[in-house]
């Protein structure tokens, strides 16, 4: 063969390599699934404002937003996939249908019961839960394809309670309501009471079923009178007689807990390290307040959106080794680098304690040290805890 010819030959190679390098990369389509299911709360004794129905719902399709404005860039498409039922057997079918159309990648919201039942259908699947607070699935009950964006009881207990050992309000009365997650919550107030050297003086279980509207000047007091303390604590999750707690007690005291000063993942009066324009581009968005489980929701989206485009793939089982290691960290406008705690899949975040129109701290509180992360003083420490998901256990 001619050395012209070779020439030739290899100009062509060069040329055609080039033209394949300079075609655009082809666009990721990535589907998230977003799941709701929220029980039946039951009759209320008061009239509360109700939580929002598309709690959470909104916070995802706000991250789906923020995804899209950058992925375009990074030729990425972000589509959410959502089923809102009022029945736990009708999102379970809803996420198989979702699964079955090759949705790997889940948003959460529902009770611990139903997480349970959508970890062992969707094994294959990466699940992100940012409905429940649930201790056990924490602590014993780890489900090996679940992350948690949305705070443990134990973490909002400790946030608490770490405040009210700074301010040295070392007494306490804890009233528990009847519910199933108001002796949950009562049972990480414990806790966090024994871990911060806060002593309980008395309990009291609510059990009162008249209109506290009416007479709550006349109940409480008396309900609340016992040994003296310095804070009345609440567990009062669906917002039954807590509300009607603050400034009607036998001493006058201050009042923390599910009602009066709050510990959650989220609240409107969150404002600083940028958290405003969140606020902002939320309230555009719904119409409404963002609220813990919107955070949740949207925190979650923007995990896996940050996953995504560190690994150029939608692998459920690769982003989840990714979200359990040292180096994914995330932005969630609180002023530190958020991160997915590799034994229990919790993702670590200061906690506001609000009350209904103002910030009054954040914890970790000052001087509560921790050997590697200070925000691991809040839940569930590694010792603690009988699952290792970065270990497969």
């Amino acid at each position: 063969m001619r050395a012209s010819t070779l020439i030739l030959l290899s100009c062509i190679g060069l040329c055609a390599a080039s033209a394949a390098a300079s075609e655009p990369a082809a666009e990721l389509q990535v589907r998230i699934g977003y799941l709701a299911y929220i029980p039946d709360p039951g009759p209320l004794l008061s009239n509360v404002i109700p939580e929002p129905l598309d709690a959470g719902r909104r916070g995802a399709e706000l991250a789906i937003n923020d995804s899209n404005s950058t992925g375009r860039f990074l030729k990425q498409q972000y589509q959410l996939d959502s089923a809102q039922h009022e029945d736990s057997d009708a999102l379970l079918a809803a996420a198989e249908a979702l699964h079955a159309e090759g949705v790997r990648l889940f948003v959460v919201n529902a009770p611990a019961d139903t997480l349970h039942a959508l970890s062992a259908r969707l094994g294959d699947s990466l699940l992100l839960n940012a409905g429940s607070a649930d201790d056990g699935l924490r602590q014993s009950r780890c489900l090996r394809n679940v992350l948690h964006t949305l705070p443990s009881r134990a973490m909002l207990a400790d946030a608490l309670v770490q405040f009210l050992a700074v301010r040295r309000w070392q007494r306490a009365l804890l009233v528990t309501g009847p519910t199933e997650g108001d002796l949950a919550y009562a049972a990480a107030l414990r806790r966090a009471a024994k871990r911060f050297g806060l002593r309980i003086v008395a309990e009291k279980a609510w059990t009162f079923d008249n209109d506290q509207r009416r007479s709550a000047q006349a109940d409480m007091p008396l309900f609340t009178q016992t040994a003296e303390y310095d804070v009345v604590l609440v567990a009062d999750e669906r917002g039954d007689f807590g509300e009607y707690m603050p400034y009607q007690t036998w001493y006058p005291r201050p009042v923390a807990g599910t009602q009066g000063l709050t510990p959650t993942g989220w609240h409107k009066t969150v404002e600083t390290y940028g958290a405003a324009q969140l606020q902002k581009r939320f309230e555009a968005h719904a119409g409404r307040w963002m609220n813990d489980r919107d955070f949740a929701a949207w925190i979650a989206v923007r995990s896996l959106a940050t996953a995504i485009t560190r690994l150029r793939s939608t692998d459920p089982m690769a982003i989840r080794t990714l979200a359990l290691s040292a180096d994914l960290p995330l932005d969630g406008f609180k002023g530190r680098k958020l991160s997915f705690r590799p034994w229990n899949g919790q993702l670590r975040q200061p906690i506001p304690l609000v009350q209904p129109r103002a910030l009054v701290s954040t914890s970790p509180q000052d001087g509560f040290l921790h050997p590697h992360n200070e925000m691991d003083s809040l839940g569930y420490d590694q010792a603690e805890v009988s699952c290792d998901l970065a270990r497969g256990t």
